[in-house]
């Protein structure tokens, strides 16, 4: 087999593969991402224009909007292509360049969710010196502390998936360029890129994962210990939101990553992939908006103000 150049261009399959409604699923896909992006906007207007959610909370929770549709944005179009044209072709670099910034936006959601355990942690645990730890510097060091690891993490991988010597078969069986697929197309030997990939990757999101378990074990046990209800309902509700996307997120993530490579199967990958890459970041700004009192007052408000008559 023939080495592939870097002007060659990768295919990306979708699901030409299998029979469906083309029309009727491209229509639900463009739905989804509209309202990502609706959704998200409005989510992230009334953060920014309501006073009373200038808080460390809301910050994290508005980041994590702008994420979720820049995470979408990187798959969707090309997904919405693929669909009305099949198998739709993509360069080398645009391919590697997709990847990148896919695992850094999808890198960078994991680390800011473990941040924001932390920041509900402090809350619940520590409301008196609550004000005074999680200041604005703080959420600076938080905040770009994701960027930074979610940046150097999607480096390592893109650059050592780059490396490997691709042949003939230029066709991935994905609606997305990620390392799994790359990698099964290479005609070379990739044991230690994949041991890398699995043990590097592993790392980045288990870490995250695991700090978010005991940040909720120990809110939990300060739940507990309050003796007033009511003061439990509201501890609890103020991470009800947080507790649901946090297992929306990495439950998807551990389903596709962290299997062993006899169970892979590109179909059911594929089907995964669009839970976290479409739906989770479209679900995420109405759980936040429909469980959070203060986000649908805020909501409320902007809504008014756009279509009230001056």
């Amino acid at each position: 087999m023939e080495k592939v150049n870097i002007t060659s261009d990768f295919v990306l399959l979708g699901f030409s593969d299998l029979n469906y409604n083309h029309a009727a699923f491209f229509s639900i896909i463009l739905v989804m991402y509209t309202l990502t992006w609706i959704a998200n906007l409005l989510l992230i207007s009334s953060i920014k224009h309501s006073p009373q959610l200038h808080t460390p909370m809301y910050f994290f929770l508005g980041n994590l909007s702008a994420l979720d549709i820049s995470f979408s944005t990187v798959t969707v179009p090309k997904l919405l292509s693929n669909i009305l044209h099949g198998g739709t072709s993509i360069s080398f670099h645009g391919c590697f360049l997709q990847m990148f910034f896919f695992i850094l936006l999808g890198s960078t959601e994991s680390l800011l969710l473990s941040v924001m355990a932390f920041d509900r942690f402090l809350a619940i645990c520590y409301p008196l010196r609550y004000t005074l730890i999680m200041n604005d510097k703080l959420l600076f060091i938080l905040n770009g502390s994701c960027w930074v690891a979610g940046f150097l993490h999607s480096l390592l991988h893109t650059y050592n998936v780059s490396q490997l010597t691709y042949c003939e078969d230029r066709l991935i069986p994905h609606f997305l360029c990620d390392a799994t697929p790359l990698i099964g197309l290479s005609c070379s030997s990739t044991a230690l890129e994949e041991l890398f990939i699995f043990t590097e990757g592993s790392i980045v999101v288990t870490i995250p994962f695991i700090f978010v378990l005991i940040s909720y074990w120990l809110i939990a046990r300060a739940i507990l210990k309050m003796k007033n209800r009511s003061s439990r309902s509201k501890a609890f509700s103020s991470c009800s939101s947080h507790l649901i996307v946090t297992c929306l997120f990495y439950g998807t993530i551990i389903f596709i990553y962290f299997r062993p490579s006899s169970d892979y199967s590109s179909q059911y990958d594929r089907i995964v992939s669009m839970a976290y890459t479409i739906i989770t970041p479209m679900l995420n700004a109405f759980i936040y908006s429909l469980r959070n009192k203060d986000v649908k007052r805020a909501l409320k408000k902007l809504i008014i103000q756009c279509f009230s008559i001056k």
